[in-house]
């Protein structure tokens, strides 16, 4: 119980496996580093924290890791192009969550084209 409340065990824990984040002590699950580890660890978490999907520095770390969670981006950020370049590189099919003005954007198109070839690569024999 007590290793719970330990934030250094915590942030171990959420590195390893951001799904750990929901056996964190109730404070915890508020501290700003703890959120960003789950996040940098498990992008999908992000639809835990409704209160920070405007928060660019978290996006970013969440895109980063999983890019549909593009998803759950305010308009603000769905139209910001670094959020919109580091979800559509980690994976193409976060180009339907872009405002239309970066689903336009050739740069935008060539990131998401070199995920698409990351993938291609990986499923080769």
């Amino acid at each position: 119980e007590a290793f719970r409340a330990d934030r250094a065990v915590v942030l171990t824990a959420v590195r390893q496996s951001g799904h750990a984040w929901i056996h964190v002590w109730a404070p915890l699950r508020y501290d700003r580093e703890v959120i960003l580890a789950v996040v940098g660890q498990s992008g999908s978490m992000l639809n835990s924290f409704s209160w920070l999907w405007h928060d660019r520095e978290v996006f970013l770390a969440a895109v980063k890791q999983d890019g549909g969670a593009l998803a759950f981006a305010s308009a603000v950020l769905r139209e910001d192009r670094e959020v919109v370049l580091a979800a559509v590189q980690q994976d193409w099919r976060a180009i339907e969550f872009a405002l239309v003005a970066l689903r336009r954007d050739t740069e935008v198109w060539a990131a998401a084209g070199s995920s698409v070839f990351s993938l291609a690569q990986l499923s080769v024999p």
